[in-house]
């Protein structure tokens, strides 16, 4: 139950009651009203705007306003205390068997605490990774892996039906490269010596030697000698599906699965980018004209020629887009718009892409399009996922790509564990850098946030197997939670409380960062519980001779663990028993 939607419904209804009584007009909206944690505890429980917000409508001072409606809080049964702050903020002080009663609800839901049903089984498009099919997935491509996934996770946490998908680029300039490369490869594997330099623009990389050699084992030497034209679609056709089947084994080992893979080559050969640009020239949106020369560029260094061109600006871009090359090829954008097209088709109305911290330039142009095409209908987000800096003991380790020097996924899956990488990915908003340091992630300390966090888990598994060792037939489902009366308990089970708020606000902003950040705190919360009873025996979690006080202070722990084990489900990440 998210307590504070639950209090938002409580004074929507009074709200409702002083309009019907005459003591407010009728026909108040309250959709902006908001009821929150104060920023300072010591002012209460919970916060409500509700007085600034009518105030205007209503025509009334916020402070009379406020005064009408605490005084009909004031006789709501949880409540324990309300006060009146500044111009009209609402702050209210809820019981403690309120709070107590909040854990019988965690143990009951188990998992699935903080599950809701506010996405009401909407259909929801999320892209991630979409990496172009030219080599296996690198660290930096870890991020948006993780940061989709678990979004999606998020996303049907709270009730939306979410499709999982990844969109490759499998024609044009790159491809063809990858093509010449593994034909490179594909010879060697025949015993030709190949030098160093025949890669010169291409991938040099040693991962396409398994690629040429699995083409040999399969053709033999069928394609050795002949003319380019002859060879390229075929061996292009082959390195791109062994490409994609190596990612594909790279993101199952990271735990990432996505519904659909969407082939652009598939796209224009069936005929889906002339669709698209058709619909947004019957709607007066492509024209042929002269784009003004880039920032940057010396006029006697742009040749101004006739483009057929996409009006983003209509849009709020910063410039019409070109949507054919010199040759009257397709630029990369024309693709990108018949994809949308087919997502939109596909009856989807929310869609959310997650791209890489080089496709930033791209936003205004996909969301001009987007809203062309939907007339403004379908809800369209774009993520960023800045760059991850690889570390080792704080010394950067460089990569490069093009040289085939550069740290893969799986190898920094096999190195630092699968649960590292998901959870440590989401220590940083998805829009700043991020730094990862090989060594510092597997230290088992509370530096290490994913240790710190699966440690809380397991030492409540730990506390379970102790008590039972101690206390026969120990019944903690029945515990009289009466009992929980010291201050940092009533905390902790505040802070537990929180939880299917934190789900529903992280899930509608689409910022899954925050529930990283809330179960840290979650756990330091629990850990700083612990160590109160290295110093005082009696606020152990286990009380020797003391079966009641420890079956409820269990009760307590075990509602951590319930909470701990919902958000790392969302995460994609183990929630041990013990820690080794």
């Amino acid at each position: 139950m998210n307590i504070f939607n639950q209090f938002k419904s409580v004074i929507d209804v009074i709200v409702d009651e002083l309009s019907t009584d005459g003591a407010l007009p009728g026909g108040l909206d309250t959709a902006a009203v908001t009821v929150e944690p104060p920023r300072d505890s010591s002012h209460g429980d919970l916060a409500a705007n509700v007085a600034l917000v009518l105030a205007k409508q209503a025509k009334r001072k916020p402070r009379e306003i406020a005064e009408l409606i605490a005084a009909r809080l004031a006789d709501h049964g949880a409540v324990e205390s309300v006060d009146i702050a500044g111009p009209g903020f609402i702050n209210l002080r809820l019981g403690d068997s309120f709070w107590r009663d909040r854990l019988a609800e965690i143990l009951s839901a188990g998992k699935d605490y903080g599950a809701s049903l506010m996405g009401a089984g909407a259909a929801i498009n999320l892209e991630y990774v979409s990496i172009n099919p030219t080599g296996p997935l690198h660290v930096g491509h870890a991020r948006g892996a993780v940061f989709g996934d678990v979004l999606a996770s998020l996303l049907e946490k709270v009730g939306y039906a979410v499709t999982r998908e990844y969109y490759y680029n499998d024609s044009g300039a790159q491809i063809d490269s990858l093509a010449r490369s593994t034909h490179l490869r594909y010879r060697e594997a025949l015993g030709e010596t190949i030098d160093a330099a025949a890669f010169e623009g291409l991938y040099p990389g040693d991962y396409l030697k398994r690629t040429g050699a699995a083409l040999a084992d399969r053709d033999g030497d069928k394609w050795v000698g002949g003319e380019e034209a002859d060879w390229l679609g075929p061996v292009r056709e082959f390195a791109v599906a062994d490409m994609m089947a190596l990612i594909r084994d790279d993101l199952a080992a990271l735990g990432v699965n996505q519904d659909v893979f969407t082939s652009e080559h598939d796209l224009v050969i069936a005929g889906r980018v002339e669709e698209a640009l058709q619909i947004l020239e019957d709607k007066g949106l492509i024209y042929t004209g002269v784009l003004e020369p880039p920032k940057g560029k010396k006029p006697e260094n742009w040749e101004p020629r006739p483009q057929t061109l996409f009006r983003a600006t209509d849009f709020g871009d910063d410039s019409d887009r070109p949507l054919k090359k010199a040759d009257g090829s397709w630029t990369y954008f024309a693709p990108d718009i018949a994809y949308h097209h087919d997502k939109i088709r596909r009856g989807f109305n929310s869609l959310i892409n997650v791209l890489g911290a080089d496709h930033g330039g791209y936003v205004k142009r996909l969301k001009a399009v987007v809203h062309a095409l939907s007339d403004g209908a379908v809800d369209y987000d774009i993520k960023i996922c800045q760059m991850v800096t690889l570390l080792r003991r704080g010394e950067p380790v460089k990569m490069s790509k093009r040289s085939g020097d550069f740290i893969t996924l799986r190898q920094l899956v096999d190195e630092v564990g699968r649960d590292v990488v998901r959870f440590i990915m989401l220590m940083r908003k998805n829009d700043s850098p991020l730094e990862f340091d090989l060594v510092r992630v597997i230290e088992q300390s509370k530096d290490n946030p994913v240790f710190y966090v699966q440690y809380a888990h397991a030492r409540v598994r730990s506390l379970m197997r102790g008590a039972a060792e101690q206390f026969s037939g120990l019944d903690v489902e029945s515990a009289d939670l009466a009992l929980l009366q010291d201050p940092g308990e009533l905390a902790l089970i505040k802070l537990l409380a929180a939880w299917p708020r934190q789900v529903e606000a992280a899930a509608e902003a689409h910022e899954p960062h925050r529930l990283a950040f809330y179960l840290y705190d979650l756990a330091g919360a629990f850990h700083g519980q612990w160590n109160r009873g290295n110093d005082d025996p009696t606020m152990r979690f286990i009380v020797a001779g003391d079966a009641a006080l420890t079956a409820a202070r269990l009760a307590l722990a075990q509602a951590v663990a319930v909470t701990v084990a919902s958000g790392l489900d969302i995460f994609g990440v183990e929630a041990p028993e013990e820690m080794r």
